[in-house]
């Protein structure tokens, strides 16, 4: 099953792949039906709600307010060897807010304080039972489903300090979706998906997902010693090799360029790269 959350008529609502079209379902954003832990499948929502074509989707952030955005760092062995890093004996986590999300075709808005911002195709997933402490041979069992993100990061920001977060969280930056691929999917199995990461249409990044250092249970585990997950919580795992901080000479997005995200099964993020206004009293420019 694949679910999102659509934009419409200046609201938001959670949405059921059926067809060629999306039946929209009660309640606003992916993230509140399972926080409620509502059956996607209702027929009810073929009624009232409405429909709207697959053509015609304007998808908002798949989880637009999720609890917790829990990202991994380094969890790639290409990308770490390409960073000049130590391979790490424990997931390297950092954290974003919900402001720095985006829909799967929203542009994504470059700071005008820096012009190293940089791309980072990414297999997400979000949580679907809540856990604490979770054993890693129930780990899977906490998952609602997996989808496409990418990590833009601000390389400076990153690295005025030896925290990450500034560089990860900037204003508009973060596409997730268009979709939920709902884990049952996948037979019970961590998926090994092809990766691949693009700009103006060259091949920047591509691996596959088992290609991953910490595996999807081994996160669920690790975290869950840490914090309580949620329903809702959205966990990056990390980009493979190829980003644009990694190249000599290094390259970065600019103005114009269009970023596109790709895993197999799960679809893709396509975003214009804009640049930020010079002021601004909130909200995410371009992105209605």
């Amino acid at each position: 099953m694949r679910l999102a959350t659509l934009r419409v008529r200046e609201q938001t609502f959670a949405a059921r792949l059926d067809g060629d079209s999306y039946a929209l379902l009660p309640h606003p954003d992916v993230g509140t039906l399972l926080s409620l832990g509502a059956d996607p499948r209702q027929t009810a929502a073929t009624g009232q709600w409405g429909r709207v074509a697959v053509e015609e989707a304007n998808y908002a952030p798949l989880v637009p307010h999720p609890n917790k955005i829990i990202c991994l760092g380094l969890n790639y062995a290409s990308h770490i060897e390409e960073m000049g890093r130590d391979t790490p004996k424990y997931p390297t986590l950092f954290a974003k807010y919900d402001g720095s999300l985006i829909g799967a075709r929203d542009a994504i808005v470059l700071p005008r304080v820096s012009d190293r911002v940089d791309w980072e195709g990414e297999l997400g997933f979000v949580i679907g039972r809540p856990g604490r402490h979770v054993p890693r041979e129930r780990a899977l069992e906490h998952i609602a489903g997996y989808t496409v993100v990418n990590d833009v990061t601000v390389r400076d920001y990153q690295r005025r300090t030896r925290e990450f977060l500034a560089g990860k969280t900037f204003e508009a930056t973060t596409p997730i979706g268009p979709e939920l691929v709902t884990a049952d999917e996948f037979g019970g199995r961590e998926p090994d998906l092809e990766i691949s990461c693009e700009v103006d249409g060259v091949v920047m990044q591509r691996s596959r997902t088992s290609d991953l250092l910490f595996g999807i249970a081994d996160i669920v585990a690790y975290v869950s010693e840490i914090i309580t997950l949620l329903p809702g919580d959205v966990v990056c795992t990390g980009t493979p090799g190829g980003v644009g901080d990694g190249r000599s000479p290094q390259v970065y997005l600019q103005k114009g360029q269009v970023l596109r995200t790709v895993i197999e099964g799960l679809g893709e993020t396509r975003n214009e790269c804009v640049q930020e206004e010079p002021y601004s009293l909130g909200g995410h420019p371009g992105n209605s």
